[in-house]
């Protein structure tokens, strides 16, 4: 096992236990969760992963539930074009995830009979899956002893262990080992659980909740009085009048229209027609998009 660059808490068994007991009580009941008994299928698992990316639990969960009914396995899926992926992703943002999602199942269905592998170098080759979603994947569905690194995850291991208000804007090499030292022996999938979800409902980014953190006799961050931190500045990311809210004004006009979209159509949605111009090239070229020889517009 790697040399972790910090110092492991001395009571790690008890760190573990904690944790996991927490998350006994108080995890929340997600479609895609299984139980501490029983694994929940890989399906609904790499889904939620893909819509869960930069995107909060309460905008996935419709999204996700209208999806399974519709495609419960990667074949029904891969079955219909991406331009269906596309529509039934609505409005959960950054949209090439569905067409990543479309990928994979595509994929799933050609390469692997339709099941989603365990295997954590197969779950690799996937498109659309890259180290978080094969780690959180592979552990999550298939219990393996994987370090899964989400933001919350990442967040609760830097206050805890090493007394800092948030980790490096990305993930280190020290980082990793340390990650993957903390990895209990047995039942590690449920220690990757808990501590995204304490991160997520407790540890949380603007206003931790260390009145009622089950750690929180063993926090560093909190022993050394909470101490503010000294990285770079933590910007939130923009989004009036960027690329990101243009593409997706036209996305929505493609995806609300039963028939093709006739330019004015886009035009009409954003006042610059430079920034409309880049934005819908940009479509086009990520396959968001396609533009038909009359001049119309689909998904």
């Amino acid at each position: 096992m790697p040399t972790p660059s910090a110092p492991l808490p001395d009571d790690l068994a008890g760190l573990h236990d904690a944790v996991v007991g927490w998350f006994d009580d108080h995890a929340r009941d997600l479609p895609w969760r299984g139980t501490s008994e029983v694994l929940p299928d890989p399906w609904p698992v790499l889904v939620s992963e893909l819509m869960l990316q930069q995107t909060p639990v309460v905008r996935v969960l419709p999204v996700f539930e209208a999806w399974m009914e519709r495609w419960p396995t990667p074949a029904d899926l891969a079955a219909e074009p991406s331009s269906e992926a596309v529509r039934a992703w609505g409005r959960l943002g950054y949209p090439r995830r569905a067409l990543r999602l479309h990928a994979a199942a595509v994929a799933i269905t050609a390469e692997h009979g339709g099941r989603v592998p365990g295997d954590h170098a197969a779950l690799l080759s996937l498109p659309g899956v890259g180290e978080y979603t094969a780690a959180a994947v592979a552990s999550f569905a298939f219990g393996q002893r994987h370090a899964v690194m989400d933001t919350n995850v990442r967040r609760v291991l830097a206050r805890v262990v090493l007394g800092q208000a948030y980790p490096s804007t990305s993930i280190t090499a020290a980082e990793r080992r340390l990650a993957q030292a903390l990895l209990p022996a047995d039942d590690a999938h449920r220690w990757a659980a808990a501590t995204m979800e304490l991160g997520a409902l407790v540890c949380t980014a603007r206003a931790p909740r260390c009145d009622v953190c089950p750690v929180a006799d063993r926090c560093r961050w909190l022993a050394l009085g909470r101490p503010d931190h000294d990285g770079p500045p933590r910007r939130g990311q923009a989004w009036a009048g960027t690329d990101r809210q243009c593409r997706g004004r036209l996305l929505a006009v493609l995806r609300d229209a039963t028939d093709p979209v006739p330019k004015a159509a886009l035009d009409a949605v954003w006042d610059d027609a430079a920034q409309r111009e880049r934005c819908l090239d940009a479509l086009l070229d990520e396959g968001l998009a396609q533009v038909h020889a009359d001049g119309t517009f689909t998904l």
